[in-house]
């Protein structure tokens, strides 16, 4: 994917990477929850039966943007 652009400089060449997530009980990378936050009794995020999707995320090597797309369901 070093064809996307920038959409806030413009220059072409974003490098791939990925957003981590190291809190209590995490895969180890961040997901996108469909719906607004809700929390439950024990101020947690309600996730049971929503959609979750891995993120993809790029940073422009020029402005160190950074670029996230929702990819796929986890």
């Amino acid at each position: 994917m070093s064809n996307l652009r920038c959409t806030h400089c413009g220059e072409e060449g974003l490098e791939a990477g990925f957003i981590m997530d190291s809190g209590e009980h995490s895969s180890g990378f961040a997901r996108w929850v469909e719906g607004a936050l809700e929390r439950g009794v024990f101020g947690g995020a309600k996730l049971f039966g929503r959609p979750k999707w891995e993120i993809d995320a790029y940073r422009c090597r020029y402005c160190h943007h950074l670029e996230l797309f929702a990819s796929r369901p986890s």
